[in-house]
């Protein structure tokens, strides 16, 4: 299944969405953020899938949002009809709650992990989706930028939000309020990537890193991120509450039992639970 802008395949229980504009650097258009949304879904509703991985095709990931269509208003406008009445302001910040923002709101119901393979520039709006992932492993060809500031913009689609939480209040202020474009292994540095590999390795490395994972304790793995992200949200008291919960759950599911056998034979496990 395709859509022009962005493409979808499914192999080895990953799910890779691909940002296909690579004449544009990746640029969003309303297209290829409908497409986004839908393939997410499509993945978390999917049992057959177990990681998700974002990457760009060409030598960029994301520039952001497509300038030109922005210029000409159909980027925030998109394809929406809006009551006269309504103001530019009020349509504005509709069409980025009805685009942007549903690709954020869709990562945020995703329980399987999110791998960002970053195999070039994402710069604005595109390293904010990079930021929405669980992890990215990046391209040592790739930069970043939180570049809103240079055209008089906030972090319309999330960075403020993202940001802090990976490199802390100062360090994200600074990179939002500066603009400046940072390389790969600055980004190393500060926490805002897990890893950082040669571009010819990237797809290697990504793939060995979602198959891990795809072929580990799927049921744990979704557990567990669920909680880390509940509990960057509530107190310590409810956090031990929840999790406590998915002790309970969790202990008498196969792939628990699979990997207590494994350990007491000295083998690797053989997980294949949901």
């Amino acid at each position: 299944m395709e859509i022009n802008d962005i493409l979808y395949s499914t192999e080895n229980k990953i799910a890779t969405i691909t940002l296909n504009r690579p004449d544009k650097a990746n640029a969003f258009s309303i297209e290829m953020l409908k497409g986004w949304v839908k393939y997410l879904e499509m993945a978390r509703d999917d049992e057959d899938v177990r990681v998700i991985v974002l990457t760009g095709n060409g030598n960029a990931f994301c520039a952001g949002g497509d300038i030109d269509a922005f210029k000409k208003g159909g980027f925030l406008q998109g394809e929406q009809q809006f009551p006269e009445d309504i103001s530019p302001a009020i349509q504005r910040k509709n069409s980025l709650m009805k685009n942007i923002h549903r690709v954020a709101l869709t990562l945020e119901d995703i329980d399987k992990p999110v791998i960002c393979s970053l195999n070039g520039p994402a710069m604005g709006a595109g390293l904010d989706m990079a930021l929405m992932c669980d992890i990215r492993i990046a391209s040592d060809k790739a930069v970043f930028a939180e570049s809103y500031v240079k055209v008089g913009l906030v972090p319309g689609d999330g960075g403020a939000y993202y940001l802090p939480r990976l490199v802390g209040v100062s360090k994200a202020l600074e990179m939002l309020w500066l603009g400046e474009t940072m390389d790969a292994a600055e980004a190393l540095r500060i926490g805002l990537v897990n890893k950082v590999v040669a571009a010819e390795k990237l797809t290697e490395v990504t793939r060995e890193f979602a198959l891990r994972l795809a072929n580990g304790p799927a049921l744990a793995i979704q557990m567990t991120k669920r909680a880390v992200y509940s509990g960057l949200k509530t107190d310590l008291r409810t956090a031990l509450d929840m999790i406590s919960s998915h002790m309970a759950i969790i202990a008498e599911s196969a792939d628990h039992k699979e990997g207590v056998k494994s350990f007491l034979e000295k083998r690797s496990p053989n997980f294949q639970g949901k």
